[in-house]
């Protein structure tokens, strides 16, 4: 018997319609957990990393975590994993809600889509009735819709993961939605699901996660809980204000991206847009997914005005990137471009990033009203609303911001402007203001992300310690570790948030009484090092090299105006070959033979 595991895998090959349920590779499990790590390798055994992401042979996978659907705390993840299109990278996003623990339910780790449906369908997974069913009669339809008509026509308490139109029109920032709110929502993965004629997967389960030594889980899972209860971040913080708490904490530290991250750190009215502005004016309660000892979920609402609507959030890096990024101070305006992401299902950081791009082309004469449809400058409201509602369309101008900021900024000549690592759009932290988040963007191996490490904890919260943000000195090998655990996080289905109030002894002491294992921690850190390195081979292999370890040239060039960090550039080229150093690789950041062998890696 299995235990966190439940051994069993779904391969749906869409070109023919056929659907099989197979072993899972109890030996890759064990180098690689689950979710992230789990799903890219098993991406790579079977695909080349060359392959376009929109072709039948790139393989789009589902995978929960061995404590994915157990008591373990916040443990409702999963990951989705392709080719990115909107990077060309390994793509591997996560998400909550309570879509992966059903999953984990029905009897399944994993799912494996592979070809590519002649029309619209959607697989719905009962216990060990798998069946894949037309879904034309809701192709076109946004997110809610989508999710409350297949509710009534499976069963009203089953757990649904859908695209949205964003997804159907191909939106290189397509998010895979789930639980209508829960979004595996960075590298256009809905893209993906959507190039397939994939328009959702409907799961309902009645069975339970078993672990191994159930009495000890227990007791691990309530110290860890404690733990988080106790803790500021996320027993206080979060919980009242959620992730958007941030703004003004950020703010205040001159890291806050501002109008294309031209105008500094510091937004002048970051308070407008914060954490405490939105519980004050729109927020009627927060919300947790599957067994959360957090709560850091928005449900908003906004009565009355232009801007009217419910839904939730924004988060954080939502709310920075359609407000301070875009420099509008409108809470309602950034709310409702950040309801309209989710209901047709695409990233709201990219957007609001790739509009303040196109703001900066507008206001240099470089777009024109005619191309754009309107004027556009910073501050303006009312675009960011209009302009979503184009790219969940691919309508007029939005047909060109579907595409990023990047393709955006090259097709007019000025790439530099593209506020983006790899293509991808870097979220709302300046790296000249916090020089270990300079490196994480720049060595990410998704493209601009700040979940892959997350080096803010230790450089602006203090957690587990304070670091100096300004300064490079050990920032290497702080990245190093910081990774390494959050692939493991990842990999085991709980949130990265719990990692505020947890550290390795406590995530390893899950691991190991879940799963039956007999290892130390420096054995399960391992698994994220091994993760990493099967991510860098899978990036190297499809083309990238050293020279996309880098960062705009604003950052690079560009001091910072004001703020604590004013006179800072991002120093990259003090830290770049000291990570490759302490990560095991060459000069030119490839794996070593030795570190591949010394990690059990093979493709």
């Amino acid at each position: 018997m299995m235990f966190g595991w439940t051994g069993k895998l779904i391969r749906v090959n869409l070109t023919d319609g056929t659907v099989k349920t197979e072993d899972l590779n109890q030996e890759d499990a064990k180098l690689y957990l689950g979710a992230r790590g789990l799903g890219t390798k098993i991406w790579m055994n079977e695909v080349d990393p060359k392959v376009d992401p929109f072709s039948p042979e790139n393989k789009l996978i589902f995978m929960t975590g061995p404590l994915t659907g157990t008591i373990g705390p916040s443990a409702g993840r999963y990951e989705v994993v392709t080719k990115a299109p909107l990077t060309g990278t390994i793509g591997a996003s996560n998400s909550g809600g309570h879509f992966g623990p059903e999953l984990k339910f029905a009897g399944y780790d994993g799912i494996i889509f592979e070809g590519k449906s002649e029309t619209p369908v959607y697989l719905y997974i009962n216990d060990d009735k798998i069946e894949l069913r037309s879904a034309e009669h809701l192709w076109g339809k946004k997110v809610p819709e989508t999710t409350d008509e297949l509710l009534s026509e499976t069963d009203p308490g089953a757990r649904v993961a859908c695209i949205g139109p964003a997804g159907e029109k191909l939106v290189l920032y397509a998010t895979v939605m789930n639980d209508k709110h829960r979004a595996a929502g960075r590298s256009g993965l809905g893209a993906v699901m959507g190039s397939k004629k994939l328009k959702a997967v409907v799961v309902k389960g009645s069975r339970s996660v078993k672990v191994a030594e159930p009495k000890k889980f227990i007791d691990v899972c309530i110290d860890a809980r404690m733990k988080i209860k106790n803790h500021p971040v996320t027993g206080t913080g979060l919980p009242t204000y959620g992730t958007q708490v941030l703004i003004n904490v950020i703010n205040q530290s001159g890291a806050l991206p501002t109008r294309n991250w031209r105008d500094g750190g510091v937004f002048e009215n970051a308070e407008d847009i914060s954490g405490e502005a939105l519980a004050e004016k729109y927020l009627v309660k927060n919300k947790g997914c599957f067994a959360c000892s957090i709560g850091c979920g928005r449900v908003t609402k906004i009565k009355d005005g232009k801007f009217k609507g419910f839904g939730e959030g924004p988060e954080y890096e939502a709310g920075w990137a359609l407000g301070a990024d875009c420099g509008i101070k409108d809470l309602a305006a950034v709310s409702k471009a950040n309801f309209i992401s989710n209901e047709y299902g695409f990233d709201p950081i990219t957007l609001g990033s790739t509009i303040a791009c196109a703001m900066e082309l507008f206001e240099k004469g470089i777009i024109t009203k005619e191309e754009v449809g309107r004027s556009l400058y910073f501050g303006d409201a009312e675009a960011i609303v209009e302009l979503a509602e184009k790219v969940g369309t691919r309508e007029g101008f939005g047909d060109i911001l579907a595409e990023g900021s990047y393709r955006m900024a090259e097709r007019y000549g000025h790439p530099e402007l593209s506020m983006s690592v790899k293509k991808q759009e870097m979220p709302a932290y300046d790296g000249r203001g916090v020089q270990g988040m300079a490196l994480e963007y720049a060595t990410s191996n998704r493209g601009g992300c700040h979940v892959r490490g997350y080096m803010t904890s230790p450089e602006i919260l203090g957690v587990p310690e304070k670091l100096d943000p300004l300064v490079t000195e050990d920032k290497p090998q702080w990245l190093k570790i910081f990774q390494d655990l959050t692939a493991v996080v990842d990999s085991s289905g709980i949130c990265l948030f719990t990692t505020f109030a947890l550290g390795l002894p406590e995530i390893s002491s899950m691991i190991r009484t879940a799963l039956g294992w007999d290892c130390p921690d420096e054995e399960i850190l391992r698994i994220g090092e091994r993760i990493w390195n099967l991510e860098r081979v899978f990036n190297l292999k499809a083309g990238f090299t050293k020279e996309d370890d880098t960062l705009p040239p604003r950052l690079l060039k560009e001091a910072l105006p004001e703020g604590p960090a004013k006179g800072k550039v991002a120093e990259l080229d003090k830290m770049l070959g000291e990570y490759y150093r302490v990560r095991g690789w060459d000069e030119n950041g490839v794996p070593t033979e030795e570190k591949l062998k010394e990690l059990s890696i093979s493709f």
